[in-house]
C-alpha cells in the first residue's frame, strides 16, 4: 500500500465486499450474481496496474507518465460507473 492508487482501488474493492455480502445474506432471492462483481474487481485492478505502472515509471525516468495516470482514472471512473449504475449500491428496498 504505497500509492493513492492501492488505497483508492482497495477501498473500492472492500466496499464491494460489503455490498455483496449485505445482499447475498438477505431474505429471499438475491438481488444479483456474483459475476456482476467480477466487471468491478477486475476494473479495480487494471486501475491499480496502471496506476502503479505509471508511478513507477515516472519516478525511474524523472518525468510523469501522464498518458498512464490519465488511463488508470479513467478505468477507474468507468469502474465505479458501472458499480454505480449495475450493481446500484444506494439503491431503496
Amino acid at each position: 500500500m504505497e500509492t493513492v492508487y492501492d488505497w483508492v482501488t482497495v477501498a473500492i474493492f472492500a466496499g464491494l465486499i460489503v455490498l455483496f455480502l449485505q445482499r447475498s445474506s438477505g431474505e429471499g432471492e438475491p438481488q444479483d450474481s456474483i459475476w456482476q462483481y467480477l466487471g468491478a474487481s477486475i476494473g479495480c485492478a487494471v486501475a491499480n496496474w496502471l496506476g502503479n505502472n505509471a508511478v513507477k515509471n515516472g519516478a525511474a525516468s524523472g518525468t510523469p507518465d501522464y498518458v498512464e495516470h490519465i488511463a488508470a482514472v479513467v478505468v477507474l471512473g468507468a469502474t465505479v460507473a458501472y458499480i454505480w449504475l449495475y450493481l446500484k449500491p444506494f439503491k431503496r428496498a
